[in-house]
Formats: C-alpha cells, sequence, structure tokens
C-alpha cells in the first residue's frame, strides 16, 4: 500500500521504520529535513518537503506530532495534508490530543471526502521501536477498518472504541491509571527504604501477587538506580494530565489522583527533571523522604 507517515520523533521514526519493512510504499516528513532525509537511507522510501507532498498519492496518511497546534498544522495548514489527499484516502492521528480536536478535524474530513481515524499509542520509544504498541482508535468503522492491518504491523493491540474522539478519550483513562500507579509505586518502594527493607527483595515478592503492575516489573530497578532516562518524558506526561483534567472538567469526572500527581509532576519539572520518564516522581518522595535538595 502507498502510505506516508508526517513526524520522524522518538515514536514516528521507528513506527515508519515498520511499514516500509512489511512492505508498504513510504513516504515521509519530518520539520527537520535531515531527519527524514536519515530515514530514508536506512529504510528506504523517500522524503518529502511539506506535508502536503508526502500525503500526494497517499492511501493512508499518519502523523505522530506534538502538540495540537502540530497536529492542525500538518493536517490543514497551508501545506497540510488534507489538501493533497485523494477522496477515499483515510488520515490517522497517532497524536495524543483532545477529543475535541480530533472531532473537528474528522468533520474537516469529511468534508473533502477523505477519512479520519483518532489513534493515539501507548508503549512508549521501546514499545515503538518492537512494533509492540497498544493503539487506541476512534472513528467511522470503515476507515478504521482500511487502516487496522497497516496499523497492525507495530502494534499488539489496535481496537476501535467509538466514533471520532473516542480513542483520545481512551488515552485519558490510560494516562490517568499510570498517574496513580507510578505514585503509587514511588510511595512503596520509598516506603520501604525507609522501613529499613531491601525494596528489591520486597517486589520479587510483591510483584507476585495483586500489587504487580507493568510499572513495577519495568521501571523498579532503574528507579531504585535513580536513573530516569527510560521512557515517556515528564513534559509531555504532564501535556496529556493537562488533556485529561480539560476534559473532566467538561464531563463532570473526578480525577483528584491525577490533579495532585500534575501537581506532583511540576515539582519534578522544578527539580530539573523536565526530560526525566514519569517514574521520576520516586526522585520527589526520596528527596521528601531524606531531607536532601
Amino acid at each position: 500500500m502507498r502510505v506516508s507517515f508526517i513526524g520522524l520523533g522518538v515514536m514516528g521514526y521507528p513506527m515508519a521504520g515498520h511499514l516500509a519493512r512489511a512492505g508498504h510504499d513510504v513516504t515521509v516528513f519530518n520539520r527537520t529535513q535531515a531527519r527524514a532525509e536519515q530515514w530514508a537511507k536506512e529504510y528506504g522510501g523517500r522524503p518529502a518537503r511539506t506535508p502536503a507532498a508526502a500525503a500526494a498519492e497517499s492511501e493512508i496518511v499518519f502523523a505522530c506530532v506534538g502538540r495540537d497546534a502540530d497536529v492542525r498544522e500538518v493536517a490543514v495548514g497551508p501545506d497540510g495534508a488534507f489538501a493533497a489527499m485523494e477522496p477515499g484516502a483515510v488520515f490517522v492521528d497517532h497524536t495524543t490530543a483532545p477529543a475535541g480536536l480530533a472531532r473537528a478535524l474528522s468533520a474537516q474530513a469529511r468534508e473533502k471526502g477523505i477519512g479520519f481515524v483518532d489513534a493515539p499509542v501507548s508503549g512508549g520509544e521501546q514499545g515503538a521501536r518492537n512494533g509492540q504498541l497498544t493503539i487506541m482508535c476512534g472513528g467511522a468503522e470503515a476507515d478504521y477498518a482500511k487502516a487496522e492491518p497497516v496499523m497492525k504491523v507495530y502494534a499488539k493491540q489496535c481496537r476501535r472504541l467509538g466514533d471520532a474522539g473516542a480513542g483520545q478519550l481512551a488515552k485519558m483513562v490510560n494516562q490517568i491509571c499510570i498517574a496513580g500507579i507510578v505514585q503509587g509505586l514511588s510511595e512503596g518502594l520509598s516506603f520501604a527504604r525507609a522501613a529499613g527493607l531491601d525494596p528489591q527483595a520486597v517486589v520479587d515478592v510483591i510483584s507476585k501477587g495483586a500489587a504487580q503492575s507493568w510499572q513495577m516489573e519495568n521501571r523498579h530497578k532503574t528507579m531504585l538506580a535513580g536513573q530516569y532516562d527510560h521512557g515517556f518524558a515528564v513534559e509531555w506526561m504532564r501535556k496529556d494530565l493537562g488533556i485529561c483534567l480539560e476534559e473532566a472538567r467538561r464531563n463532570g469526572a473526578s480525577l483528584p489522583v491525577a490533579a495532585l500527581v500534575d501537581q506532583f509532576y511540576t515539582e519534578i519539572e522544578n527539580m530539573g527533571g523536565k526530560r526525566w520518564d514519569t517514574s521520576s516522581l520516586f526522585a520527589r518522595m526520596e528527596r521528601l523522604r531524606t531531607g536532601r535538595e
């Protein structure tokens, strides 16, 4: 299939690579042109100068960019993909963004005779590299059906959860759950140290019971070692939690833990940890426990 991929960051670069390795004809665009050229040298395919140039003649256009404004720019900006896409083509947005933006872009896509699927991902850089992402999708059934087999080359789980915006809402649930789990793990590990226990020995025991989680299995060792460069950055988690809290204000949901953890991440940013991964909540707990600044 002829496809294009817009946005070659730490997630998009390997995701586009999986598409090329699966045999698809891939054109890529990245704001930094040198990175698109580097990708083309590594995987084949073609670099494009604009999102529109990348999207021309593509059956599916994938995007994975940073913020809301970036999504609008690559989709409906002056050189955006929508203007160049042919009727029947589908735009798949892997960016984490508000559900309202997904609904607005879906409506604009329909006016142009093209499809739209909001498809935020979970699994981080490691999941993208290993082709083991979880993808939460919203959009029309026909659009999702066209995109799903292609997305599966870099996904271990891919599911449509409703109309446009449903994927973004599900990603909010994902981030809300992660925030509470990582804070709970951080408190537990810090408590173990304060109590004079061997935290590793404790984890070896409790990870076989009801306390087990992906975060415990994959992050406790680096947390105990004070290493926070193994995953999703604090600044991006704060962006996502901001989206969650804004949506909660609209739908009336109560998110006291998510709001509190967002405040804790603000403290971590003030500690110089904007680019630390989300497990750095433990660094804050250890600072409180030891009294060290």
